[in-house]
């Protein structure tokens, strides 16, 4: 095609129609061998408004690393990631549409901080174009977007295209250490996972139509969502609040934490989830909870359970945290977050403890902090010398599912009954309907 027609038709085509000439064009094998440990790793980073400042940042000064690309639908923000990269000696590229990168054979990998709605469909347009994927939280934006990432995975596993799920606590050195004392028994027999956030977030207001700033490209903004006019409170950070785009603050932060939860517990997909709660802070256009009590249960008698606790607007703190993890044990408790853990025995005394000098801010949105760091590291090293992934999205995913099962079963206002060999919702058709979601015609995501 000449320059003037590959613009128009990137302009003009889906994003699943895209993908499809991906495959057709034989893009997908442009990674046929592990790479060497002495090259570099090129990165484009898509979404540059918040966290993913933090990746640019990150893949710009990590060693075989390079910021290959800036990407937002937004020109005005285009330049915090060009900042961000400012430490390597070649800037990025930019472009305004992340369609382009994909047939671009330098591009080795797509680093994804974009709104929820886009996170399965542009990771899998990514694979379909050869590239590995650091994709942000949540995996998906329902139960069956989770399962095309995990079906996609397997696709492309041979050779391996790797998709690190940003869950950075598992790589953190003292989570690692923490896990392996609960392994080996430290707190008896670990029964019962209590998680938490708390933040004050502030109300959205009803939203207005007003004109599209000339400076957002909005239509690829709402990319595989159902089309709406544009309104003066979504755009940047309050879409996280409307189900078309969003997927609640049991998605956005409690996913952390509930990751973390049935990680030291050992455990995959519940039998039953229910969840109460309410918006009871505005009256607004928030579309979710902003006070949620979600619970899991595991096993055939209940005998390990996950609660998650989430007060979008009431900072008021637990244990001193505005967000962690606490394991109870038959002999003792734990009581983990981002700056350390702390192992107590039944009545409460401190039997070991590991934390950080300077406690981190916790509801920092764009969350600069070494974990981060360590999480992309151990992703650019799977890439080029084959070590194992701390978050593959096959295991991510079971995370990601249990939130989409709390937000259903709030939804629903009842508990759901969950096969616990494979996570699907049983016996509830009103249920399942939510398992998947209504795509703007021709842009539905595929394997």
């Amino acid at each position: 095609m000449t320059d003037i027609d590959r613009r128009d038709f990137i302009k003009r085509t889906s994003a699943a129609g895209l993908g499809a000439l991906a495959v057709s064009r034989g893009i997908a094998p442009a990674l046929l061998t592990r790479r060497s440990p002495n090259e570099t790793v090129r990165v484009a980073v898509i979404g540059v408004n918040g966290r993913g400042v933090v990746h640019a940042q990150n893949f710009a000064k990590l060693a075989n690393s390079e910021v290959a690309y800036i990407c937002d639908v937004d020109s005005n923000v285009v330049a915090k990631g060009l900042d961000a990269a400012k430490s390597q000696a070649q800037a990025p590229r930019t472009t305004g549409d992340f369609r382009r990168i994909l047939d671009d054979k330098t591009v080795d990998a797509l680093s994804m901080a974009t709104p929820d709605h886009w996170h399965a469909p542009m990771t899998l347009l990514a694979l379909h174009a050869g590239k590995h994927v650091y994709l942000e939280k949540p995996s998906g934006h329902d139960p069956h977007e989770d399962e095309l990432l995990v079906q996609a995975a397997r696709k492309y596993d041979r050779p391996p295209l790797h998709v690190q799920l940003g869950r950075q606590a598992r790589s953190g050195p003292h989570f690692l250490e923490a896990l392996q004392q609960v392994r080996d028994g430290t707190i008896g027999r670990a029964y019962l996972a209590r998680c938490w956030y708390a933040n004050t977030r502030k109300g959205i207001g009803h939203g207005k139509v007003v004109p599209v700033p000339a400076n957002l490209d909005y239509e690829l903004w709402q990319g595989p969502a159902p089309r709406t006019p544009y309104r003066d409170n979504v755009i940047h950070y309050n879409w996280h609040w409307f189900t078309r785009w969003g997927t609640g603050e049991i998605c956005n932060n409690g996913t952390h934490e509930i990751d973390v939860a049935r990680w030291f517990l050992g455990v995959d997909y519940p039998t039953s989830v229910s969840s109460v709660g309410h918006r009871f802070h505005e009256s607004d256009d928030w579309e979710f909870p902003d006070t949620q009590d979600a619970t899991f249960e595991f096993g055939s008698d209940g005998s390990k359970v996950i609660a998650w606790h989430g007060q979008s607007c009431n900072g008021l703190q637990m244990f001193n945290r505005s967000r962690g993890t606490l394991v109870l044990g038959t002999d003792g408790s734990m009581i983990i977050d981002r700056d350390g853990y702390v192992f107590s025995d039944l009545k409460g005394k401190v039997t070991k403890q590991s934390v950080a000098s300077q406690a981190t801010d916790g509801l920092n949105t764009v969350g600069d902090d070494a974990l981060t760091e360590l999480h992309m590291k151990n992703f650019l090293d799977a890439i080029r010398t084959g070590a194992k992934l701390n978050a593959p999205i096959a295991d991510g995913a079971k995370t990601g599912l249990l939130c989409h099962l709390g937000t259903i079963a709030q939804q629903t206002g009842r508990m759901l009954r969950i096969d616990p060999k494979t996570g699907h919702i049983l016996h509830d058709a009103e249920a399942t309907k939510r398992w998947t979601r209504r795509y703007q015609p021709g842009w539905a995501p595929t394997v």
